[in-house]
């Protein structure tokens, strides 16, 4: 099994192609270990040390770190960890259930507006962020304000220039074509929602 690295717009996150496909369809995003009890695979990286997020992509995991630690030491790590999983024969996900993020599929309720969002993150947005070895969650639309919200995954989530990306990029896109889109905000992560809330309470 021959696994290649990428590099990603976030100096901490590395992408590791293991030539095989990794998720069918959506993504999973581990933003902690507790996240990761779900997947084996995922659950053996946070055993690493210095692994501090795992994103499952179509055909690659991206894995970030921390500051101190170097991918010198992790890389031959993570390589054999990919390596056992696979080589293991184990499914992803120990429940099958939760691994397709739906986040994008269209339901019958969807207003139209929503339906169009949908779509667009769907064939325009989420390609191109996967590029960069994260993903986009769909996390609801507000039709009084004009606010999506969108949470920000794997490489994506705490790289500087994600928010960049969010704001000029995907909010130009979804208002050029869904006029009844205002703005877009990022849903953060539960660890940190509760520093942001208590800011906002006022």
């Amino acid at each position: 099994m021959f696994i290649q690295t990428q590099s990603t717009p976030n100096p901490s996150s590395l992408m590791f192609y293991p030539g095989k496909p990794v998720m069918e369809i959506g993504s999973a995003d581990f933003p902690n270990p507790r996240a990761a009890l779900n997947s084996s695979l995922a659950k053996a990286l946070f055993g690493i040390d210095g692994i501090t997020r795992v994103f499952f992509g179509s055909d690659f995991v991206t894995v970030t770190k921390s500051e101190d630690a170097s991918w010198e030491f992790l890389k031959p790590e993570i390589f054999a960890a990919i390596m056992d999983f696979y080589s293991s024969g184990q499914p992803l996900f120990l429940d099958s259930k939760a691994a397709a993020a739906m986040d994008t599929a269209i339901h019958e309720d969807d207003s139209e507006t929503v339906a169009m969002i949908k779509e667009l993150l769907e064939t325009r947005i989420r390609p191109a962020v996967q590029d960069d070895g994260g993903d986009i969650e769909y996390c609801g639309f507000d039709p009084e304000s004009g606010i999506v919200k969108l949470r920000m995954q794997g490489a994506c989530s705490g790289c500087p220039s994600s928010s960049v990306t969010l704001k000029s990029g995907i909010e130009n896109m979804l208002m050029h074509y869904v006029p009844e889109v205002k703005g877009v905000e990022q849903e953060l992560d539960a660890d940190n929602e509760d520093a942001a809330s208590a800011g906002m309470m006022e």
